[in-house]
């Protein structure tokens, strides 16, 4: 039995899966060619080690280490995402799954005779980049989103999540809520890379997740009338770019006046796309985030009034939809304090990054280790992790599952 107990060797391995020479760093959409690649390498590597590979309906991987006389209820759970945002890094999501790998092998090394199964759970569409909804496979999981909204969802080419799945091997009939396999899960601790400068303002190598803030994305369609750049006065045009424009404007406008919010529109599609030509219609997507949930509604609410005046003074239409909404996530208290009875030294932060460990705590007591990522950045390739920390966040996963493996 071939194994890696190098978590860093590991990520060595899927350095060149996905690359974006465009964008740098790395374009890993669910569904992908580079996706399929990388489920494929975590396929071969928990097989090598023994492990049980079973994929749900809902595209999660379920890799088991099983107990001779113990069927597959209260497990513990640990693992993360391999999918990320366009030209993002290399360690969202997949450290936490080569983090995993390497700690099932520490756990061997040391003799751990599991008093329960431990699983390794790949979540797919962890993102949300390529259908818009981020979580989608703990969503669907947990109940969180319903099948028949999921099969409609389409992508950047308008292609449904029907066609595409299936196309990748996956049947979308079978997607929806399990609950009898989130009532098996006694804890789901999920390991990830620092997406902020918390670690490294503490000089620490490891932390413990004590919030998410709350967050949510919206989609807005502003349609106006496509026109002649040269041949239509200002006077008479419908423009949709103009009340973009005022979106964003008004977005940070409203976002600046509230402590600690969070702003972002990411994404914009113009339609035709030419650079002589008024457009037809304009998609943008809006990410917004606080500690408060009414402060993130509010400053929607403010964004999309002020989008209306300037859609009616500018002669267009807007429609804004809510794809996806995380209340405010605070992990469970008992396994947080059992968790730094485990790691002493490990301070505790909150995030404003999503987690599929977040969707899960509605359901499950969850926790999350976070590692120092020197850069404070993340979703860009300048988000990175040191070898040293790596190895770090390796071993606080494995004492943190051997504490919670034994009887």
């Amino acid at each position: 039995m071939t194994t890696h107990a190098d978590a860093n060797a590991l990520l060595a391995e899927i350095a060149s899966i996905g690359v974006d020479a465009d964008r740098g760093g790395y374009s890993r959409p669910v569904f992908s060619g580079a996706e399929l690649e990388l489920r494929a390498w975590f396929q071969r590597h928990a097989e090598q080690r023994g492990l049980a590979v079973e994929t749900d309906g809902n595209g999660i991987i379920w890799a088991w280490w099983d107990v001779e006389g113990c069927d597959r209820t209260d497990v513990i759970v640990t693992g993360s995402h391999l999918d990320s945002v366009p030209g993002g890094g290399n360690f969202d999501g997949p450290l936490g799954v080569a983090s995993a790998l390497a700690a099932v092998d520490l756990l061997r090394e040391r003799g751990v005779e599991p008093s329960r199964p431990l699983a390794i759970a790949v979540f797919p569409e962890e993102e949300g980049s390529r259908f818009g909804v981020a979580c989608l496979g703990s969503r669907l999981l947990s109940g969180a989103v319903t099948p028949e909204r999921v099969r409609e969802l389409r992508d950047e080419s308008g292609r449904d999540y029907t066609a595409v799945s299936a196309e990748a091997g996956f049947d979308p009939k079978a997607i929806g809520a399990d609950p009898a396999r989130l009532a098996a899960i006694s804890a789901f601790i999920e390991l990830h890379v620092e997406q902020g400068r918390g670690l490294i303002d503490l000089g620490e190598p490891v932390a413990l997740a004590g919030t998410i803030i709350a967050h949510g994305r919206w989609h807005a369609r502003i349609e106006g009338r496509g026109d002649h750049a040269g041949a239509t006065r200002m006077a008479d045009r419908q423009d949709p770019v103009v009340v973009a424009a005022e979106t964003i404007r008004a977005l940070r406008a409203h976002t600046l006046v509230i402590d600690d919010a969070r702003g972002t529109v990411g994404r914009m599609t113009v339609t035709p796309g030419g650079t002589n030509v008024i457009a037809s219609a304009v998609d943008l997507w809006l990410d917004v985030r606080h500690r408060g949930e009414d402060a993130v509604r509010r400053i929607v609410s403010e964004v999309v009034a002020a989008t209306g005046r300037a859609a009616d003074a500018e002669g267009c239409i807007v429609t804004v939809t809510e794809q996806s909404f995380s209340p405010t996530v605070a992990f469970d208290t008992a396994l947080r304090d059992r968790m730094q009875s485990v790691l002493p030294d490990a301070p505790v932060l909150d995030t404003g990054a999503g987690h599929d460990a977040g969707v899960l705590a509605e359901s499950i007591p969850t926790g999350m280790i976070f590692v120092r990522n020197p850069t404070g950045s993340s979703h860009t390739p300048a988000e990175t992790a040191e070898a040293a920390d790596v190895t770090a966040g390796v071993a606080a996963l494995t004492a943190v599952l051997q504490d919670l493996l034994a009887p």
